[in-house]
């Protein structure tokens, strides 16, 4: 089993900055990636990036590229989602999520998640 517990989320105006961290603990050598995913009232869980706790390799979906840095702390066991110059379509709640697969944009793929964390960009 891994744990994840995600925080940092909150209100910011557009063209502000959040950093969401994401941190696991219990069985995190299972994992090969950590990913984060958004939901939107109304709207499907969507890929937002992940990285491989090895070699750090990211992905990042079309929409955030340029804005949100995915980073981790092997030490501490922390993921960390970095986000600039938000947008209003960037509301939602975030999960972070940990999969074992070689997929990391899928959300199918993933084996646990996090209770997710409010996002609000205001226009």
């Amino acid at each position: 089993q891994v744990q994840l517990v995600e925080s940092g989320g909150g209100l910011v105006q557009t063209g502000g900055s959040l950093r969401l961290s994401c941190a696991a603990s219990g069985r995190t050598f299972s994992s090969a990636f950590m990913g984060w995913f958004r939901q939107a009232p109304g709207k499907e869980r969507e890929f937002v990036g992940a990285i491989s706790w090895s070699v750090g390799t990211t992905y990042y979906a079309d929409s955030v590229k340029g804005r949100f840095t995915i980073s981790r702390d092997n030490a501490k066991i922390t993921v960390y989602l970095q986000m600039n110059s938000l947008k209003p379509e960037d509301t939602a709640v975030y999960y972070c999520a940990a999969s074992r697969s070689m997929s990391p944009t899928r959300a199918p793929m993933y084996d646990y998640w996090g209770q997710g964390t409010q996002v609000t960009v205001s226009s």
